[in-house]
């Protein structure tokens, strides 16, 4: 290296810095372990491709992706000391006795790899792992007793001759500080010497940055920073060396392209250049947990993390809105800011103060300076404003003049609030100001301001809003009582006249009514937006241009900047109209500033610009600096990220870890073709979704929706979790989004999982529901069909019976009919068979009686006409004609009775035929005698013939015999 080159960087070296802190402090966010529920030491930290943060914690690896925290323990229990993220995203860390890696499995959910298995066994056994350094494949472990090197699965063990101090890399090589024998470069596989600058004897090396193509700044223990060029150490002087002696380097790190920060174990933090010229400072006093640092980095958003020797810290030094504490022993109110002769003034609830601002500064948060009080301004300071090149000051005890870093007073009246010039004609000969008690009139002349006096014309009512229209008729408000018109006379001595308006001409109250002049026109701002006086109509409408953007929004307070842009504040929220993007449906856009939420002064609010790099907003303790270009630039698509999903109520019941996986790397979506499948026992799950922007967390908002069950996406909240009980079986899609303040939404997030049927609800069980009811129909049907054969049986069976029934009432009435015909017929045999007998009877009566006469009179039997007559009668007797009809009405009672007499007897006579016939009529032995001619002897012995023939038993009754033989004929 030239020598030219070697003086220039000496110079640089020695480069004066002035050693006060910046004006404003930025947002610094305290995590202690109560929040991370870990252990109190942090030694390390870094970040991952998603933004996830990972601290090298004493109880074991802390992770935080913007929302939750979580502690994951090295296999031996220790404590980890060092962590490193390679382009694979695996996370090497280093613990005591312990060196490996995590990485997620296939579920998300981070697993560790140890490599301790493939360490020589003799360099198994070491303290802890301070450094882990990654370059490109290879990882660097360095412990003080040996540095372990891991490439492509094999580990090298390199011992040094004494001690490792230190292991990093710089300008893409690997260096390592041996004790005793200075830097060491590794080189095709040995650590090779590369400077051994006596410095490195007294103090260890604990960081090595870019600075230049071959130069590395170099940051030790004990001895401040060097640079590095060419296996040469030149001391990087700077002013707070003796800052870096006493309170020591342990940590450092590269910004961006100009700026480095350096952590102190005493110190807190700096922030310097190349020039060496400190640019920010940060220590206890200024909101760090302590001032002992022991890692850095600078986050995708270039804001800082520290990990304290007790807790975590945030810095947002790339934010765009500071705090600036004009008394930092007292938290004071502050009411007004100017900018006015290269200082910066800020009234407060306790007087003014002021501090010189560095010339050359665009954004002047970063201004090196302290503020003091301004004397004879103790007070009450309400306004600052710059009229005719002179600031003046409204306080609770007049109205002053600020000249020369001391304040004057012009006059004593109790209270001024604001300053209002007539005209905009420079110099403004005439002011009006608002007081507690009315109008004040202020005079200028020859460059002083005198006291006019009190307007008169008007009871003495506090005046803290006015302002001049085109017709030079001053309009004033008051919050509960309305708003004036008021037309003073030519010499601004006296009110002429005066108009209250209040809601009966058209605004939405009389009271909170706000008088401001906003694109040259008098507006009130109101309970419902803006309005504006209609001269024609004479009542209050709403203002076009604003009023459909506020519309519904209370607001206290407008002011229209430079450039044309309307701030506002509506219930302590900070928000501004910007002319300058303009939005589809308005000639501006809308914007709020979250972080100054419930911060500004409420009823006493105050915005004042500067220009777009500098405005200053009063707050509630000090106030705040926004740098408005900056925060546009810092606009981007809030990130979201599903932390895990859980299941209710079970052991170890994270089923998605959080990071989506594809094969053996990581993934931005999840493999839909590997989706989770659960049970159907487990379903409620816990979802946990964050945003990484760590700036916006307080104004980061979500919305959800879970496919397949909500309807819709959910409205915009803060809630970072979602939980779902007893879903039912199916496949499901969650998805998140998220938001920043401008509305800006993030990419969606999708995490599918699918809740199995339960056993009663699977295919194969449904295969056997549709065979059971198959079974089911067929048994059904069959069993119809039977019980449909059955009923037509029955029905058969009572139409047959019916059938039967009525065969049988018909068999019945014709038997009834046959029966009556054989009672007939029965009758009609009786009757002939008495006749029979009766005639039998006459004619044996008559031959008695014939045979009597001729025996009495001797007649002679042997005349012919005798004979005849007896020849007659005995042919009467003898006729078989009687006989034939009797057989047939018989046969007609008794059917086939001598067919089946004679069946079964076929020896009868048929004079056997006939005596059975009358003896089945029961007729007596005389009656049988006088029917058949015979004697009543013949009757007899025929009845015992009768009896042989037909085989009966001297017991069987002849009658009851024949009467059976009726019968079964009959039956027949």
């Amino acid at each position: 290296m030239s020598k030219s080159l070697i003086i220039i960087l000496l110079l640089c070296a020695f480069t004066h810095s002035r050693s006060l802190s910046q004006i404003a402090t930025p947002q610094i966010l305290n995590y202690t372990n109560d929040n991370y529920k870990a252990g109190i030491q942090n030694w390390d930290l870094a970040q991952d491709r998603n933004g996830i943060l990972y601290f090298a914690n004493n109880e074991g690896l802390l992770t935080f992706n913007g929302r939750f925290w979580n502690l994951i323990r090295l296999p031996n229990l220790t404590c980890v000391r060092s962590v490193e993220i390679d382009h694979k995203n695996r996370i090497f860390v280093g613990g005591q006795d312990e060196a490996g890696y995590y990485f997620p499995e296939e579920n998300g959910i981070l697993k560790y790899h140890s490599i301790i298995p493939l360490v020589p066994e003799k360099y198994r056994k070491f303290a802890d792992v301070w450094n882990v350094s990654i370059l490109e494949d290879a990882v660097v472990f360095r412990t003080t007793n040996v540095i372990l090197y891991y490439k492509d699965g094999v580990v090298k063990a390199y011992p040094p001759d004494v001690s490792w101090e230190f292991a990093g890399k710089g300008n893409n090589k690997l260096f390592a500080h041996s004790k005793g024998k200075g830097l060491m470069i590794f080189d095709d596989g040995a650590w090779m010497p590369y400077c051994n600058d006596p410095v490195l004897n007294r103090s260890a090396v604990t960081s090595m940055m870019e600075y230049n193509k071959d130069t590395l700044l170099v940051s030790t223990l004990k001895n401040g920073l060097f640079l590095m060029v060419n296996g040469q150490l030149i001391p990087k002087k700077t002013s707070f060396d003796q800052t870096f002696y006493n309170d020591r380097i342990y940590a450092a790190s590269k910004i961006d392209t100009d700026k480095y920060v350096i952590g102190t174990t005493s110190g807190g933090i700096m922030v310097i250049n190349k020039n060496g010229r400190l640019i920010q400072k940060y220590t206890y006093k200024d909101g760090l947990q302590n001032n002992n640092v022991r890692g850095i980095i600078t986050d995708k958003n270039k804001n800082l993390w520290l990990a304290l020797d007790d807790g975590i810290d945030y810095i947002a030094i790339n934010s765009a809105v500071k705090n600036i504490f004009p008394d930092k022993n007292k938290q004071v109110t502050s009411y007004a800011i100017r900018s006015f002769n290269q200082t910066l003034y800020i009234g407060t609830s306790n007087g003014l103060y002021a501090t010189p601002i560095e010339p050359g500064i665009k954004d002047l948060s970063l201004s090196k300076g302290s503020f003091s009080e301004v004397p004879n301004s103790k007070g009450q300071v309400w306004n600052l404003d710059e009229i005719n090149n002179k600031l003046l000051m409204a306080h609770e005890d007049g109205f002053f003049i600020v000249e020369n870093n001391k304040a004057k007073q012009i006059y004593a009246v109790p209270g001024t609030w604001l300053f209002e010039p007539v005209s905009d004609v420079f110099p403004s000969n005439h002011i009006i100001a608002g007081t507690y008690l009315g109008l004040q009139k202020i005079s200028y002349a020859n460059g002083n301001f005198t006291n006019g006096g009190k307007i008169e014309g008007r009871r003495e009512e506090s005046l803290r809003f006015i302002a001049f229209d085109s017709s030079n008729h001053i309009w004033a408000s008051h919050p509960y009582h309305g708003v004036y018109k008021m037309e003073l006379s030519a010499d601004y001595r006296k009110i002429k006249k005066y108009t209250l308006f209040t809601d009966r001409e058209g605004l939405p109250s009389h009271l909170y009514n706000y008088v401001f002049k906003i694109k040259n026109r008098v507006v009130v701002a109101t309970e419902d937006g803006v309005y504006e006086y209609d001269e024609a109509k004479r009542r209050f409408k709403p203002f076009q241009l604003l009023y459909s953007a506020l519309k519904g929004l209370s607001l206290q307070y407008l002011k229209e900047d430079n450039l044309g842009n309307v701030w506002f504040v509506s219930d302590k929220k900070v928000g501004i109209l910007d002319f300058s993007q303009p939005s589809k449906k308005q000639p501006f856009s809308v914007h709020y500033f979250p972080q100054l939420d419930g911060k500004v002064v409420g009823g006493f609010e105050s915005v004042y610009f500067l220009n777009p790099e500098n405005i200053f907003i009063g707050a509630n303790k000090g106030a705040y600096h926004v740098n408005y270009s900056k925060y546009l630039q810092n606009i981007s698509k809030p990130t979201i990220l599903i932390g895990s999903v859980k299941l209710f109520g079970k052991k170890d019941s994270v089923i998605f870890g959080g990071y989506f996986m594809k094969g053996d790397g990581l993934t931005e979506a999840q493999d839909l073709s590997k989706i989770m499948k659960l049970s159907n026992g487990y379903s409620s799950l816990h979802f946990e979704y964050s945003s990484t922007l760590f700036e916006h967390q307080t104004n980061i908002e979500f919305s959800y929706q879970l496919i397949g069950f909500d309807k819709s996406w959910s409205p915009w909240n803060q809630k970072s979790e979602k939980d779902y009980t007893n879903l039912p079986a199916g496949k499901y899609t969650f998805n998140v989004k998220a938001r920043n303040s401008f509305s800006n939404e993030s990419e969606i997030t999708s995490y599918t999982f699918e809740i199995l049927p339960a056993w009663y609800q699977t295919i194969w069980m449904y295969l056997l529901y549709i065979i059971i009811l198959a079974i089911i129909i067929h048994v059904s049907f069959k069993w119809q069909k039977e019980k449909h054969t059955i009923a037509q049986a029955r029905l058969s069976y009572l139409h047959q019976l019916e059938l039967d029934r009525s065969e049988k009432e018909i068999v019945r009435l014709e038997y009834e009919k046959l029966e009556a015909d054989v009672n007939y017929k029965n009758r009609e045999l009786s009757n002939m068979t008495m006749h029979l007998v009766q005639r039998g009877k006459v004619l044996a009566r008559i031959k008695e009686v014939i045979s009597t006469i001729i025996k009495n009179h001797d007649i002679n039997d042997s005349s012919p006409s005798f004979r005849h007559l007896i020849r007659l009668i005995r042919d009467v007797e003898k006729s078989d004609q009687d006989w034939d009809n009797f057989s047939m009405h018989f046969n007609t009672v008794n059917t086939d009775f001598f067919n089946t007499l004679k069946d079964q007897f076929p020896d009868l006579t048929p004079n056997e035929l006939k005596l059975s016939a009358y003896l089945k009529m029961n007729l007596s032995t005389k009656e049988i005698a006088q029917l058949m001619n015979i004697t009543i002897k013949a009757v007899e012995i025929g009845r015992y013939r009768l009896r042989k023939k037909l085989h009966l038993s001297p017991e069987t009754n002849l009658y009851d015999f024949l009467i059976k033989v009726s019968r079964n004929t009959k039956q027949v």
